[in-house]
């Protein structure tokens, strides 16, 4: 068994019956992205997220955003020190390999904003200075639907910035039983042992460069990208930033199936997770999956 099967049959021990998403989650971090689970609570989203760090083998710190959280709780914060009559920069809980930001949307936009800089570029500029973060470095952010009280909506860049969101929805009955019988997920987390450590995870994501992308694979993609812009019906197309996000993890879903080469179903298995929280339609209606409406809409070049 390769190391990434061992990655996914470690996940799938601790959160039962979605090895579909486990592997778009693990696509995502492959292809140095950050990932967003949104779904409503009890459902396990923070339980993946550590589940992640703890297989992974990464150093990891968990941020719960709330209202009054600042972002100086977030990125750290200087402080003046008396003995030696300077200011000294006390780091926060992002300088960490996976920050788990918990409820994500219950912090104030201020809040969700001090981590624009953070996910984007790595570093965390304070008082002028620039402090590089951790290698490997990836947010997972979990957040409730927003119609539940106390929650902001993240904003449109901010959203961007996470390459892929994931559901979990609830479990089917038998894994539902599974849940009532045994003990606590979180209880199995102690006993779980990295599957892989920092190194291997960089040196994966260097992989994943490596894979081909052929240019008709491209000019599919090109095709996807122009048609959410030319769309009349939604308020916004896909940015530059997630169609580079696309090719990214379309190559991370080929290394996990043990291609070197990128295939059109490599792009329709992760483009939903990347298009759905960046489309909107222009009239508000019933839930939409934008990405596999887009899908359909494209064909496969010949």
């Amino acid at each position: 068994m390769t190391s990434l099967a061992q990655v996914l049959a470690a996940l799938d021990r601790i959160i039962l019956g979605k090895q579909a998403e486990l592997r778009l989650c693990l696509a995502c971090l492959l292809a140095r992205g950050h990932l967003l689970i949104e779904d409503v609570p009890g459902v396990g989203k923070t339980t993946l997220a550590h589940a992640l760090a703890q297989v992974l083998g990464l150093h990891w710190q968990r941020v719960q955003f709330t209202s009054d959280l600042l972002p100086a709780d977030v990125l750290g914060v200087s402080v003046f020190d008396r003995a030696t009559q300077q200011f000294e920069f006390r780091r926060g809980p992002v300088f960490t390999q996976l920050l788990v930001a918990d409820e994500v949307n219950r912090a104030s936009p201020r809040t969700q904003s001090a981590l624009l800089e953070v996910m984007e570029e790595r570093q965390v500029s304070i008082d002028g200075v620039t402090h590089a973060l951790p290698e490997p470095f990836f947010v997972v952010a979990t957040q409730n639907p927003h119609e539940q009280l106390g929650t902001f909506a993240l904003p449109e860049s901010q959203l961007d910035r996470f390459l892929m969101r994931v559901t979990l929805g609830y479990p089917d009955a038998a894994q539902e039983r599974t849940l009532l019988v045994e003990p606590d997920r979180r209880t199995r987390l102690a006993s779980v042992q990295p599957v892989l450590g920092a190194a291997e995870v960089v040196a994966l994501q260097a992989q994943v460069g490596l894979v081909a992308v052929a240019p008709a694979l491209l000019d599919y993609v090109q095709a996807l990208i122009a048609h959410t812009r030319a769309d009349p019906a939604l308020r916004r197309g896909l940015s530059p930033r997630a169609g580079q996000g696309l090719v990214r993890a379309a190559r991370a879903w080929a290394l996990l199936q043990g291609r070197r080469i990128v295939l059109p179903e490599d792009v329709q298995a992760v483009l939903p997770a990347i298009a759905n929280h960046r489309l909107a339609p222009r009239t508000a209606g019933s839930q939409r999956d934008l990405g596999r409406e887009l899908l359909a809409a494209v064909p496969v070049p010949a």
